[in-house]
């Protein structure tokens, strides 16, 4: 049965009556000659571009354009320091300290745990399927009437893989928080994205980012997508200025060269599916993992001793062997053409 989502229920009651903070560029939008009304540094920055002016607090129009790519208005959107202040407010405006719950599916992105922890809301764990899927009954059964949010990665860090897409649709339309589900990856996955989905569900929120696929992970920009009414509580929350100028304007060049991520999509996903072959052939791998992403989970009977002989070779991937369900495991980002040769070539003569 479909249950049905109201926001004001959802929202904790300091939030439902912030006023939130006025900015001088809120007050005033438009051009202008002279600037007096922000106590900034009129005489410009000791650089060769000037940053001495505080940047559009919402982005207009690095959204307008990525509004053109996504297909989504710009009104659905939050742009933020990364996908992990769009999490922080997500717990900040639902969460009470001490009384609300999220439900987590491990293994899982560590950040959600973190940013719960700093936030003092409990999690409650249902771990995924043997086969990294999610435990539906396990989910329902976690709910309580202080379950406020649902956060769900497809395709999955640290495994890989995307979740059924059906079943990610049966908690949607199962709960009545907000289900939280976090793309950052969905650029090299054969699913696609549910920003589709948000006039079908209320209580949909997606997380996507900048930092993978587009390669600029230095200038920390995350998006949110959800609804009009999530969005303005998001804008409320945020402080004024929470993307900076510099990002803003090379963000905005980067997304004039979508044609060159696209061809170093293609490329990265032929390059995963071609170091996993030859991760396979590897005697002391166990096995490899199918990823929907741009990196591999991969089980080995010595992932430490294995870790450690890469380190010593100044190749670094990720130990994720003490990880729930990833016993055994590393993590192993698909690098270029000569990057993935070299690993391979160290990997070979490993004993």
């Amino acid at each position: 049965m479909t249950t049905t989502f109201e926001l004001t229920k959802l929202l904790r009651e300091n939030i439902q009556k912030l006023v939130p903070y006025s900015s001088a560029r809120d007050e005033f939008k438009g051009e202008a000659s002279i600037l007096l009304d922000a106590n900034e540094n009129a005489y410009g920055s000791p650089l060769e571009r000037n940053f001495n002016r505080y940047p559009d607090p919402l982005q207009h129009q690095l959204k307008l354009k990525l509004s053109g790519i996504k297909g989504v208005p710009a009104r659905n959107m939050f742009l933020g320091n990364g996908s992990d202040e769009a999490i922080d407010i997500l717990y900040r405006a639902c969460c009470r300290p001490g009384i609300d719950n999220v439900i987590l599916v491990p293994p899982t992105y560590g950040m959600y745990e973190v940013s719960a922890n700093i936030n003092d809301v409990a999690i409650k764990k249902v771990n995924l399927t043997a086969d990294f899927q999610l435990d539906l009954n396990g989910i329902a059964e976690a709910i309580d009437a202080n379950t406020r949010m649902i956060f769900l990665c497809s395709p999955n860090n640290p495994t890989g893989n995307s979740l059924h897409r059906a079943d990610v649709e049966t908690v949607l339309a199962n709960f009545n928080g907000l289900v939280v589900i976090d793309e950052a990856y969905i650029n090299y996955s054969r699913q696609k994205t549910f920003i589709q989905e948000l006039t079908e569900y209320g209580n949909l929120v997606v997380l996507q980012t900048l930092s993978k696929a587009w390669g600029l992970a230095g200038l920390r920009l995350g998006m949110a997508f959800a609804s009009e009414e999530i969005i303005e509580i998001f804008n409320k929350i945020k402080p004024p200025y929470n993307i900076n100028l510099a990002t803003q304007e090379l963000v905005l060049k980067a997304l004039d060269n979508i044609d060159t991520v696209n061809a170093w999509i293609k490329e990265t996903v032929a390059e995963r599916d071609g170091l996993a072959e030859k991760l396979y052939a590897l005697p002391y791998v166990l096995h490899v993992y199918p990823s929907d992403a741009n990196f591999i989970l991969v089980k080995t009977d010595e992932p430490r001793k294995l870790y450690e002989y890469l380190v010593a070779k100044s190749i670094i991937v990720r130990d994720r062997s003490k990880v729930e369900l990833c016993a055994g495991c590393l993590r192993i980002t698909v690098g270029t053409p000569d990057e993935n040769k070299e690993l391979i070539s160290a990997l070979e003569k490993f004993s």
